[in-house]
């Protein structure tokens, strides 16, 4: 945030806990997410990690089409940004979603974008500014 108090994001974060699995060299974390956009995640996990550690995440989101009751899984590929050691119970670590195809990236962002007042979410449209023209 900047020091106005502004979340200056492109992409909306939504505070919420949603089961959220993470495997990178040999070991798998079941855990729930902090918070979550549509480029990336924050969770907390029991082992160390390291900041450019290449991660498989699976991400399930409470959505219900009408062709289909269970929730929507979004499976992609992220890589580990940040790793914050807060105190000896765990690691919090921030996740960008580097490998992700844009119908599952979409789906994040209507998750996300039924919990936003409306016009909240400046990338969910096109009808914003247009920069550098």
């Amino acid at each position: 945030m900047s020091q106005s108090g502004i979340d200056r994001r492109r992409h909306p974060r939504l505070e919420q806990k949603l089961p959220f699995k993470v495997a990178a060299n040999g070991y798998g974390f079941s855990t729930t997410t902090q918070n979550l956009s549509c480029v990336g995640a924050y969770c907390r996990i029991k082992k160390y990690i390291p900041p450019f550690t290449k991660v498989a995440v699976k991400l399930t989101l409470p959505l219900k089409s009408e062709k289909n009751k269970k929730p929507y899984t979004v499976d992609c590929t992220g890589v580990i940004v940040r790793t914050e050691d807060k105190d000896k119970s765990g690691f919090n670590i921030a996740i960008f979603f580097n490998e992700i195809n844009s119908a599952q990236r979409k789906k994040i962002s209507e998750y996300i974008d039924q919990f936003l007042p409306p016009g909240a979410n400046p990338a969910a449209g096109s009808s914003g500014p247009r920069w550098g023209k």
